[in-house]
């Protein structure tokens, strides 16, 4: 009966959104803007809370997902007028320090991974395998750049010279991402956008984030002993918790593997 009384105190609301694993286009990934919006509607807008935390933990993946989910976050803070503070755990590293640097504070462990702020592009090239097997490879296009980068062929100096063109301009929206989010907290003495990692008071030293600190302390810092935590997450369909994408999940782990291992993780 409480909540009907007016001049109670009631305690603030800080709504806890995780955002964990690879970000990746829907059913390639843990974190995609399809599966994470009506996660983060709800919390922006649920129980008028006084602050959004974001739990991260992303080793990166598609920057168009980061940039999708970061735009999100940004929209939705701008138009409930609610500070978001990202806690990062074990990484927040290239598309995962995107998401980061949506919030308005990143706090992180003294061990946390932060950084990376570059663009990977691997393949692999399996022309002698196929040969050597008596594999012949048959490719008709129209258009002289409609087959780039081939895995099947030879690779092309052309191609390559392309790709890395095309990797410049995401890396140059990346970078503006960064710099208007941080702006003058960051290093201007060091360059920050070589694809580097940084671990806690080593970002911290370089602006690339705010402070070593945990989600309850700090949260009880800025908002008192009795601030309630409200937490928001993805759920896995009935589907998924009883194996019936056993193999799909199994390929997706061992690619998500691989992008934390990228980092000792």
């Amino acid at each position: 009966m409480t909540r009907w009384i007016p001049f109670l105190n009631r305690a603030p609301k800080v709504a806890v959104v995780r955002l964990s694993g690879v970000i990746a286009t829907a059913g390639r990934g843990s974190l995609n803007d399809d599966g994470i919006a009506p996660i983060l509607e709800r919390a922006f807008k649920r129980g008028k809370p006084a602050a959004v935390a974001l739990l991260l933990n992303s080793p990166g993946g598609s920057p168009v997902q980061s940039s999708l989910i970061g735009v999100r976050i940004r929209r939705l803070a701008k138009e409930h007028s609610v500070p978001v503070y990202a806690f990062v755990e074990d990484v927040a590293a290239s598309g995962g320090y995107w998401l980061a640097a949506a919030a308005d504070e990143i706090w992180v462990d003294h061990s946390s991974i932060v950084g990376s702020i570059g663009v990977i592009s691997s393949s692999f090239g399996l022309e002698e395998f196929i040969g050597q097997h008596g594999i012949k490879r048959r490719v008709h296009t129209a258009g002289k750049s409609k087959s780039m980068l081939d895995p099947f062929q030879p690779e092309k100096a052309a191609d390559v010279k392309r790709l890395k063109v095309l990797l410049e301009h995401i890396h140059d929206n990346f970078k503006e991402h960064i710099t208007s989010r941080r702006g003058e907290k960051l290093d201007q003495e060091k360059d920050l956008f070589t694809g580097e990692i940084w671990v806690g008071q080593q970002a911290l030293d370089v602006g690339l984030v705010d402070g070593i600190g945990h989600l309850v302390p700090k949260m009880k810092e800025l908002y008192g002993e009795k601030v309630r935590f409200l937490r928001y997450g993805q759920k896995k369909s009935i589907l998924q918790r009883f194996g019936a994408r056993i193999v799909n999940d199994a390929l997706t782990g061992i690619e998500e593997r691989a992008e934390y291992a990228r980092f000792g993780l």
